[in-house]
């Protein structure tokens, strides 16, 4: 017995035909034979399917509109993010309005409102902290599709279904990399200390340092080159103790490699530095950076064919997802012997 809504994929397999000959009995082509056909309205009778001719004359039509609402488009992170989803969506024919939130939760609740006012037909939003119900409580009301990325902003994941990566996971590995490496004052520097992002980032790092019997070092502030470039001095100044750092991202870890040159220490053979998210600048730095990928396209990908399942046929997206990530390792914890000069 099913316990959701019937999708057209339910019909198909309790008919024994293919999804695209039930979508053929739902057009009534005469391509299908009248037997199959009356087996497909069968078990769309049983299931208790019911059509919704809007949706399928919006997917017919090639037409249709999918919100995109982003906390900071300032960070290349969030930016491919945005562009891959973008393309993906286009690629099946949806047209896509994008909206930066420069993480001000006011504007976030009246973009979000104009979104729904010109008739998105689901949104995915990367959320900013701060009244949620401004947000959330429109949408909810809207009945349309939408997915939270990356941060979990509502916890009604069973409305908002919420995917990110394993933060913990790439926490882990990158301290893991840097103890390998003869690090034992490691640094987590950057990140809003009384955000949830910052916590999940935070979290595999302290499991780690904890199980070798170290202690964590937090400079929290903003997750941008400035803050980053001001660890960096200050950490050349007054707590030269400290022999590494993970970053909250990679914007702090950049601010950290320049902050580094300006007080005459060198990334890989002065300091182990690693960023997260393993942004398209990572590789091409000096030296080149140490980062936790998250294959942010691939993920975008992901979320796009998930949320217009969602739309299209019925079939929910898991109330919580996590994306496997990997430490690349390069030589900002490495050294310069493993640079690549080809």
């Amino acid at each position: 017995m099913l316990t959701r809504r019937p999708t057209i994929i339910d019909v198909a397999k309790a008919a024994g035909v293919s999804k695209s000959t039930v979508s053929l009995v739902l057009q009534d082509s005469a391509l299908v034979r009248q037997e199959t056909r009356q087996i497909v309205r069968e078990a769309m009778a049983r299931l208790g399917y019911v059509y919704n001719r809007a949706a399928a004359n919006m997917r017919s039509s090639n037409v249709g509109l999918i919100g995109l609402v982003i906390n900071d488009l300032r960070n290349p992170f969030f930016t491919e993010f945005a562009a891959s989803a973008q393309m993906a969506f286009l690629d099946r024919g949806y047209a896509t309005v994008v909206a930066n939130t420069d993480e001000n939760a006011t504007l976030q609740a009246q973009v979000v409102g104009s979104m729904i006012e010109h008739g998105v037909s689901a949104l995915v939003i990367s959320p900013t902290y701060g009244d949620e119900d401004a947000t959330f409580m429109p949408l909810e009301r809207a009945g349309i599709p939408v997915m939270q990325v990356l941060r979990k902003v509502d916890q009604r994941t069973q409305l908002f279904p919420f995917a990110s990566h394993d933060y913990e996971a790439g926490g882990r590995e990158a301290t893991r990399h840097l103890i390998e490496l003869g690090a034992r004052n490691i640094a987590f520097v950057g990140g809003l200390a009384d955000r949830p992002i910052t916590s999940e980032r935070m979290a595999g790092y302290r499991a780690v340092l904890k199980d070798h019997g170290l202690q964590p070092f937090a400079m929290p502030g903003r997750a941008s080159r400035a803050f980053g470039h001001e660890a960096a001095l200050a950490i050349a100044q007054a707590h030269r103790h400290v022999d590494a750092a993970l970053c909250f991202n990679d914007l702090v870890a950049l601010g950290m490699q320049t902050g580094f040159s300006r007080a005459g220490l060198v990334p890989g053979k002065d300091f182990r530095l690693a960023g997260f998210d393993d942004i398209e600048e990572c590789a091409q730095a000096w030296p080149p950076l140490t980062s936790v990928r998250c294959d942010i396209g691939g993920f975008a990908r992901q979320i796009a064919r998930q949320l217009l399942e969602w739309l299209e046929d019925g079939v929910r997206p898991p109330e919580e997802q996590r994306a496997p990530v990997a430490l690349v390792a390069r030589a900002s914890t490495l050294g310069h012997a493993h640079v690549r000069t080809h």
